[in-house]
């Protein structure tokens, strides 16, 4: 399956130890998300439609209220560069 470059980008910044943060409403519903690296730095280029799209595809996944992370899918749906760890 293709995915798109962003997601692409996203998956192989996860593969690398990154995460993602989603910013909850009052009642509990995801409105916004906050993609991080593995240093700390904040991705501006992430929004809701691209998280939902990686969802969706199940690339990642969040257990026990911890941030998303990467699954063996999305590990499956990135193509492997050489500076991927």
């Amino acid at each position: 399956m293709d995915i798109s470059r962003s997601e692409q980008r996203i998956l192989h910044l996860l593969a690398q130890g990154g995460s993602i943060a989603p910013v909850k409403d009052a009642h509990g519903r995801i409105i916004g998300a906050e993609c991080f690296t593995r240093e700390g730095w904040r991705l501006s280029a992430f929004d809701l439609p691209l998280f939902r799209k990686l969802k969706r595809r199940r690339a990642i996944s969040s257990a026990g209220s911890q941030p998303y992370r990467i699954t063996r899918r999305g590990l499956e749906l990135v193509r492997s560069q050489p500076d991927n760890r």
